[in-house]
C-alpha cells in the first residue's frame, strides 16, 4: 500500500532519519533478526531445540494469566517487539511504515508516539480482560506477541482523521481505495477471525483499533468544546506558540521589533491561511496542494 505521492521511494532516507517511527521499525526488525540466531545458541550450548526462544517468550510475551502481570509488568509493552515469523514482522512493519508516515504528517510525530504505544497497551488490556472474564480463558494459558495492535491503532486514527484520503497498492497503481473502507475491512476481518484462529491476537487488534478511533474522536470533541489541539492543526507540535515567539524574537534581532498589534495581525493572517489549506487537505488530500501551499505549511511548521 502506498500513497499517491509515492513516498515508498523515500524508504532509504526514512531509515536514516532517526525519527521515532524509523527507530520503532528498525527495533522490531532487529529483534526479529536476533531471534534467528537462537537455534544456533541452542545447538552450541547443547540445549533442546527452541529452548532460547521459549525463554525469550516466557519473559517478554504477554501471558493471559493476569496473576503473572505483577511479576512481569513490562510484558504490556515488550510483547509489541516480538514477532512470530517473517511474514508477521514484514506485514506489521509495512503497515507501520505507511500508516506511520501519514500519522506523522497529518497528526504530528508526538501524537504518533502516543497513539502507537497506547494502542499497543489498549490491545494488551483488552486481551487480558477477555481472557480473564469470559470462560474461554479457562481452556488454557495463552500468550500474544507482535506490534499489530499498535500498528492498527495508528492506521485507524489516520483513517478517522482523513476518511476520504485514497491510497493505491503497489501492484495495482490504477486501483485506489479510501482509508475509511480499509479501516472497516480490517476491523471486520478481526471480528470474524476471533473464532477461527489466533483469537488473542485478533482481540488485541480490536483493542488497538478502538484506542486509535477514540483518540481522534476525543481530539475533535476537545476542539469543538474549546479544548487544546484543534484537529485541523495536527501538523504542529504543542509548543507551536513558543516557536512563533522565537520567530518574533528572531525578527526583532534582524530589524525593528514587531509591535503587539503587528504581531497579532500577522499571526491571525498566517493562521487563517493555514486553516484554509488544512481544510483543503481534509477535503481533497495533501497531494492536491500547490507547491506554494506545501512550502507555506512547511515554513509555518518549522
Amino acid at each position: 500500500m502506498v500513497q499517491k505521492q509515492h513516498i515508498g521511494g523515500q524508504f532509504n532516507v526514512f531509515l536514516k532519519s532517526k525519527s521515532l517511527l524509523s527507530v520503532i521499525v528498525i527495533a522490531n526488525v532487529a529483534i526479529w533478526i536476533l531471534t534467528l540466531f537462537f537455534p544456533m545458541v541452542d545447538y552450541l550450548f547443547a540445549r533442546p531445540k527452541g529452548y532460547t526462544l521459549d525463554v525469550c517468550y516466557d519473559w517478554l510475551a504477554l501471558s493471559s494469566q493476569i496473576e503473572m502481570l505483577p511479576y512481569r509488568p513490562w510484558t504490556l509493552l515488550s510483547y509489541m517487539f516480538l514477532h512470530a515469523g517473517l511474514w508477521h514482522v514484514l506485514f506489521n512493519m509495512v503497515m507501520l511504515y505507511f500508516g506511520g508516515i501519514m500519522c506523522c504528517r497529518y497528526l504530528g510525530s508526538r501524537r504518533f508516539g502516543w497513539i502507537y504505544f497506547l494502542s499497543g497497551l489498549a490491545g494488551a488490556l483488552l486481551y487480558l480482560l477477555v481472557y480473564n472474564v469470559f470462560p474461554v480463558g479457562r481452556l488454557g494459558v495463552s500468550t500474544i506477541v507482535g506490534a499489530s495492535a499498535a500498528v492498527l491503532g495508528v492506521f485507524i486514527a489516520v483513517a478517522v482523521y482523513l476518511p476520504e484520503q485514497e491510497v493505491a497498492f503497489w501492484m495495482l497503481r490504477t486501483f485506489s481505495v479510501k482509508l475509511k473502507y480499509l479501516a472497516i475491512a480490517f476491523v471486520v476481518i478481526d471480528l470474524l477471525s476471533i473464532s477461527v484462529s489466533n483469537a488473542g491476537g485478533h482481540i488485541a487488534h480490536l483493542g488497538g483499533a478502538l484506542f486509535g478511533f477514540l483518540y481522534v474522536v476525543v481530539m475533535r470533541w476537545r476542539s469543538s468544546h474549546g479544548g487544546a489541539g484543534h484537529v485541523n492543526r495536527g501538523f504542529f507540535a504543542q509548543r507551536r506558540q513558543q516557536k512563533i515567539r522565537k520567530k518574533q524574537e528572531k525578527t526583532a534581532r534582524q530589524g525593528r521589533p514587531l509591535t503587539d498589534d503587528e504581531y497579532n495581525r500577522r499571526r491571525a493572517a498566517d493562521q487563517k491561511r493555514v486553516d484554509s489549506i488544512l481544510d483543503k487537505i481534509s477535503k481533497s488530500g495533501y497531494e492536491n496542494l500547490t507547491k506554494e501551499e506545501k512550502e507555506f505549511l512547511f515554513k509555518y511548521k518549522a
